[in-house]
């Protein structure tokens, strides 16, 4: 059954569904079930009369953490469970599933409360509007376990030198206020007004007709692959996955499977590793 989902809601509020990342408890960190519910997901909105617009957010305190690294064995030591070409292809496949919210007929809106932390920035970029909460914090991993896989997303949006800046130093974030400036969101509101501005905002792009609106997306994606986004999404997987088997990330990708994430993050911004 296609609403029948573990690790998301899906919530109808004619014309608009919400699409809730609905892991709280781990701020919303996207395990593998979370990503193949997503996907479901928009597909069945994809020919959801009930739907015409769609709204991506987070249950809880915060919209993302990120890829869940530390219990999804997965996603830390990847020398140790799979070759370079099957680690390439998972991270690839990641993108691919984005790369529908990017092609979905609909326009989909990402709403942003709390933190959006690392493969959580990634999804946002494939969406079409977001919207943050003027206190929310953006931001990238806290310990470098891969290189490149998020930031060259960030780079059409925000410019080289920023997207730079974020990715060198471990852990960066900027505020919501900070991420609208830089072109990364659309714009920010105050924390408690986020979800009936985006509510509203949806509403009104759903007075348009559908079939305008998917040409209307269409016609500006179109622009945007011209201009390199398509090329650009799946180049982090490559020196993702390169960089998994380098000597530095098995030793931190140890350190967080000794530790967990916490200790491991801990020990590494002391430089005790």
């Amino acid at each position: 059954m296609v609403d029948d989902f573990e690790a998301i809601k899906l919530e109808y509020d004619p014309p608009v569904a919400w699409i809730v990342l609905n892991r709280p408890e781990r701020l919303n960190a996207m395990n593998g079930t979370m990503l193949d519910e997503l996907d479901r997901a928009l597909t069945s909105l994809a020919t959801d009369d009930r739907a015409r617009v769609i709204v991506i957010r987070g249950a809880g305190r915060a919209f993302s953490s990120g890829y869940d690294i530390e219990r999804d064995e997965s996603e830390v030591g990847e020398a140790t469970h799979r070759d370079i070409t099957a680690d390439f292809d998972r991270l690839a496949g990641n993108i691919d599933r984005f790369l529908k919210i990017w092609d979905h007929p609909k326009p989909v809106l990402a709403a942003i409360h709390g933190y959006c932390l690392a493969g959580a920035t990634q999804l946002c970029t494939f969406c079409d509007i977001t919207v943050v909460a003027e206190d929310a914090r953006i931001g990238l991993p806290s310990i470098p376990i891969g290189g490149g896989y998020i930031t060259p997303l960030w780079t059409p949006l925000v410019g080289p030198k920023r997207a730079k800046q974020m990715s060198f130093v471990p852990g960066s974030q900027i505020s919501g206020d900070v991420a609208t400036q830089w072109g990364w969101a659309n714009y920010a509101v105050p924390a408690d007004e986020l979800w009936d501005n985006v509510r509203e905002l949806a509403e009104s792009i759903a007075t348009v007709p559908a079939e305008i609106l998917h040409m209307k997306k269409v016609s500006i994606n179109r622009v945007a692959d011209v201009q390199g986004f398509r090329a650009i999404a799946p180049m982090g997987a490559e020196t993702d996955a390169l960089l998994h088997y380098s000597a530095a990330v098995q030793q931190l990708s140890g350190l967080i499977r000794e530790h967990g994430l916490k200790q491991a993050i801990a020990k590494f911004s002391a430089g005790d590793w």
